[in-house]
């Protein structure tokens, strides 16, 4: 994935707002009317979002008559928690030999038995 794409999309995640209209989204599509419920701001804000969230490729939208549903695009998501799973085998690795380590020190199971 190019890196400036990926720096879009963790931009976008960096804001509580936004990542919540994410989370509303993966449950299904919404319009900004719907996606804009629970938030104290107003619908150009929303728009705002929503807008940020299309560039980084997140989230998609359509146009039915006069509304532009908006819906998540997993695949989009899938990019982002491959780069962080990255880092998982690093902490994988790091908790193993600190495990080996414990048993080591403790003479046996790593539970001071």
């Amino acid at each position: 994935m190019a890196e400036d794409l990926l720096n879009e999309r963790f931009a976008a995640l960096a804001d509580p707002t936004r990542r919540a209209i994410l989370m509303r989204l993966s449950r299904g599509v919404m319009s900004v009317n719907e996606l804009a419920q629970p938030f104290a701001m107003s619908l150009p804000a929303i728009s705002r979002h929503l807008k940020v969230l299309e560039r980084s490729g997140l989230i998609s939208r359509s146009k039915t008559a006069q509304q532009r549903p908006a819906r998540f695009e997993p695949k989009a998501m899938r990019a982002v928690a491959e780069w962080v799973d990255q880092y998982r085998v690093f902490w994988d690795a790091s908790f193993d030999r600190l495990d080996e380590y414990l048993k080591d020190i403790n003479g046996g199971d790593g539970n001071g038995d």
